[in-house]
């Protein structure tokens, strides 16, 4: 069909420049490389494309002629190779992966609140995990961090208190401290790998990423992603081509 790689190049075009717009906040008049320039700070998709789509944005340019009906007139059309990318970068930008989508659901180390703290023990112990999740009837009421129990056990010691009757008489959620969450990012299910990403660029001492409806405590945890992850998002932004894992 005549000009069809000019009519796909073009949707997706104004699908990344609305995008673009919503990012930044720009105005319907903005142009489009001043946009680019703008978001490659804003996110990271636009941040790796930022050559090729300013140079979309002259080709645009070239495709399209305004007569003075108003109306578009193509004027030539864009190769296979230039439509598919920006088609690719499109479905990057608009309609990026969610982290739920790309990474299997794996099972995550956890314990129920109302078990005694020697479960927790023995479960870092069985998965040498450093994260529990701490349940209670269901949903996430925070987390045990193994360096955190550590420094409890010590000072529990130091004071010379019986060690074993501590660990089988206090129940998990007992010792949960919200400053804990601090070393955490919570995002929700709408979180992009792109978002996972960046939370570790962002922030090199978070012990990991955990993902609920909601980004919030109390809801069920849908991923956990530690910086032993890293290596495969990082993959999977640097490959082109990237499938789902």
């Amino acid at each position: 069909m005549a000009n069809e790689n000019a009519n796909r190049f073009l949707r997706s075009y104004k699908k990344i420049e609305a995008q673009l717009k919503l990012l930044y906040g720009g105005k319907a008049t903005q142009n489009f490389t001043d946009l680019v320039k703008r978001c490659s700070d804003l996110n990271i998709t636009v941040r790796r494309y930022e050559t090729e789509l300013i140079d979309y944005g002259k080709l645009r340019n070239a495709i399209v002629h305004r007569t003075a009906a108003g109306t578009d007139l193509f004027i030539a059309n864009p190769t296979d190779e230039a439509t598919q990318n920006i088609e690719y970068i499109e479905r990057q930008l608009c309609r990026p992966p969610l982290v739920t989508d790309v990474f299997k659901v794996k099972k995550m180390a956890s314990v129920f609140a109302d078990k005694p703290l020697l479960t927790a023990v023995q479960t870092f112990a069985e998965t040498e995990k450093k994260t529990l999740v701490v349940y209670d009837h269901g949903n996430m009421a925070g987390v045990i961090n193994s360096y955190f129990l550590y420094r409890i056990i010590l000072q529990r010691a130091a004071a010379g208190e019986d060690l074993t009757k501590f660990l089988r008489t206090t129940p998990c959620g007992a010792v949960l401290d919200e400053s804990i969450l601090n070393r955490y990012r919570l995002l929700s299910a709408a979180a992009t790998v792109f978002d996972v990403f960046e939370a570790f660029e962002l922030r090199k001492d978070i012990y990991a990423v955990i993902v609920t409806e909601n980004g919030v405590v109390g809801e069920k945890v849908l991923a956990l992603l530690t910086p032993s992850d890293f290596p495969v998002i990082n993959h999977y932004i640097e490959s082109y081509n990237a499938k789902t894992f």
